[in-house]
């Protein structure tokens, strides 16, 4: 169906499932089946529409040019996050770039419009072709191939990145071994074209980072999305915390450094998903002059009022063990009706606790569900701005 998208009648059907992508599925089918389009093309149409207008937040307006399966999407880099990674690549000196597991093609996008040359090889023959027709919709001159990338010969590689896959059908792989490329084959790349970067889930065992590695984790807009492991001459630093926002900012650091532990302080810290991941909590608490509550939980404490964009910052005006009926009496009595909850380190479930807490009033507050030392803790606090 790939090839019929592509086609004049295909790109018909494409423009006007777009115009429809905001109606209600069956209304939106029966009126392309109106315009008398083949009902299996209307079908496809509405599809490609629909995986278009959520690929909006990853790939901006590419979107409306590109096609997607759903895992191709789910799994895809987002824009920002590629172009970072070209860029890199591109100021260590990177001309030839090799993406193995391209997927559709947004790494290979990233790397290409930032000058470097690109070959893209998939294992899966339509992932494959929709990253094809992806380059040619965006005028990139990438050769894509159908292809394993264990049967791909590196030895004239310049730099390889490599995505591998890992889904199952419509399920996620979390084991490293049920990867594809193997994880064998992933880990001896570096060995083989020493100018190497490996995308991965975010969850990825520390212990599973090649030796001399760069690890970094990113987050954009404070949901960690990936982790990467810069390989060889790539490697500046051992851990990374790279996060996407109002403004790019990277926190760094050894990862292994413990974060000193102390007592409640006036404020807490919540730190980003991705310097938790990066174990650069230490770095963190340094920075702002802080302490953790509990070795086991990453909130920091701190008696300053600190400007980071590492973490989200709370002024505490309490401090209580946890009990319901308190919890209960102290929100009651301040007239709070719209709470908050965040928790760490708590088995509570937050909508439970709401249901629970049976609040009704005018006032609003943030409330921590955690532990300090130990002991079940709950901190009552307002955001800073």
């Amino acid at each position: 169906m790939l090839a019929a998208l592509r086609t004049p009648a295909g790109a018909k059907a494409l423009a006007a499932a777009g115009a429809l992508a905001d109606k209600d599925p069956l209304t939106a089918a029966s009126a392309l089946r109106a315009t008398g389009i083949d009902p299996g093309l209307a079908a496809a149409a509405l599809t490609q529409a629909d995986l278009r207008r959520r690929a909006r937040a990853k790939f901006g307006a590419d979107a409306a040019l590109m096609f997607f399966t759903r895992a191709g999407l789910e799994q895809a880099t987002r824009h920002q996050v590629a172009a970072r990674r070209a860029e890199r690549l591109r100021n260590a000196g990177v001309t030839r770039l090799t993406d193995l597991g391209c997927g559709i093609g947004a790494d290979a996008i990233a790397a290409a419009r930032a000058g470097i040359a690109v070959t893209a090889i998939d294992a899966d023959p339509l992932t494959a072709a929709i990253a094809a027709a992806n380059m040619s919709a965006l005028s990139l001159a990438v050769d894509v191939t159908h292809a394993s990338a264990e049967d791909v010969d590196l030895s004239t590689v310049d730099a390889a990145f490599c995505d591998p896959a890992r889904r199952k059908g419509s399920n996620r792989v979390f084991d490293p071994a049920a990867f594809s490329p193997s994880w064998n084959f992933v880990t001896h790349l570096a060995a083989t074209v020493p100018y190497t970067v490996l995308k991965l889930a975010p969850g990825i065992d520390h212990a599973l980072i090649p030796a001399r590695a760069e690890a970094e984790w990113v987050s954009v807009d404070g949901d960690v999305v990936e982790a990467a492991f810069w390989c060889g001459p790539l490697a500046q630093v051992p851990r990374r915390a790279t996060l996407f926002g109002h403004d790019l900012v990277e926190l760094s650091g050894d990862g292994a450094t413990e974060a000193p532990v102390g007592a409640i302080a006036r404020y807490v810290y919540d730190p980003d998903g991705a310097v938790i991941r990066a174990h650069l909590i230490a770095s963190l608490a340094s920075a702002i002059d802080g302490n953790l509550g509990d070795p086991t939980i990453a909130y920091i404490y701190a008696d300053g009022r600190a400007s980071t964009p590492y973490a989200r910052g709370y002024e505490i005006s309490d401090v209580m063990s946890f009990s319901l009926k308190r919890l209960r009496t102290t929100l009651r009595e301040r007239g709070i009706g719209r709470l908050t909850i965040k928790k760490r380190g708590s088995a509570l479930e937050p909508e439970q606790l709401r249901r629970d807490l049976r609040l009704d009033g005018p006032n609003e507050l943030t409330i921590i569900l955690t532990r300090v030392a130990g002991a079940p803790t709950v901190l009552l606090c307002q955001p800073l701005a």
